[in-house]
């Protein structure tokens, strides 16, 4: 019991902790394709998410854009989309702060599904 009092807020934090060059480094739990540019899909992205984690960080990248998704618990980010412009739309990548976690919040995952074609 004692043992759990003490890894769990060490977690916690330690998630918290991630930058976005470490959630890049991590596998991504999303690649897909849309039919939608690059900036189209942010700003779906951005739509989607504003009421569950506020404004999203856009940023240009390459031949598309970063988006970076803030945390709903702590103030690093939580997952870094990567969107790049291909023929007839856009190649979109998902990495995300707690990939190995099997219980994580669930709204930037729907966000992106939704936003691949509606």
């Amino acid at each position: 019991m004692k043992w759990s009092v003490w890894v769990l807020p060490w977690a916690l934090a330690i998630s918290g902790c991630a930058s976005v060059a470490d959630i890049n480094e991590s596998l991504p739990t999303m690649n897909v394709i849309s039919g939608k540019k690059p900036h189209e899909y942010a700003q779906c992205l951005s739509e989607k998410l504003a009421r569950s984690r506020g404004a999203l960080q856009i940023e240009p990248h390459k031949e598309g854009v970063q988006v970076i998704v803030p945390g709903k618990l702590t103030s690093g980010p939580a997952a870094v989309f990567d969107i790049e412009k291909r023929s007839g739309g856009s190649s979109i990548k998902l990495h995300e702060s707690m990939s190995n976690v099997p219980v994580r919040p669930t709204d930037v995952r729907d966000a992106a599904t939704e936003c691949i074609s509606g």
